[in-house]
């Protein structure tokens, strides 16, 4: 069974802040032993000053940034796949109260947090945000879900 993109991006998330609870506790047993710098009030500085001037950490733990971007690496990795007309895209539509099912032959381009369908029927394009898409199936198995 495969873990959704959500699953997936919570245990990474989880596990980045246990090792950095786990580097921090041998920092802190370390220091505190250290005269001047010991002192609880010079830690709680230097804590938020690093956390001020650290955007990496905003950044990491975004819970829909980091999602947005493990679902555009997807996306890139079938667009310009040899096989492409395996691909199936299943997304939410929002008009219909229900899920559409698109070939990967159809997407046109990606935008920013969009994927540019040209519609079957008429002659314009369909944009489907990334928060809409559901799942991704090569050959009639999943092979990414949200």
């Amino acid at each position: 069974m495969k873990l959704r993109e959500q699953d997936k991006h919570f245990l990474w998330s989880l596990y980045a802040a246990v090792s950095i609870i786990f580097i921090w506790k041998g920092i802190w047993e370390g220091i505190y032993k250290i005269p001047y710098i010991g002192n609880p009030w010079v830690f709680l500085f230097i804590g938020f000053t690093m956390l001020t001037f650290s955007g990496i950490i905003f950044k990491e733990f975004d819970p829909l940034g980091g999602m947005e971007k493990a679902i555009g690496k997807k996306i890139l990795s079938f667009r310009d796949h040899p096989d492409k007309k395996h691909f199936k895209i299943k997304y939410y539509d929002k008009k219909m109260k229900k899920d559409i099912v698109i070939s990967a032959d159809m997407l046109k381009s990606v935008e920013k947090k969009f994927l540019v369908f040209k519609h079957s029927k008429k002659q314009q394009e369909v944009f489907i945000p990334f928060d809409r898409l559901k799942e991704v199936e090569y050959k009639g198995k999943t092979d990414w879900r949200l």
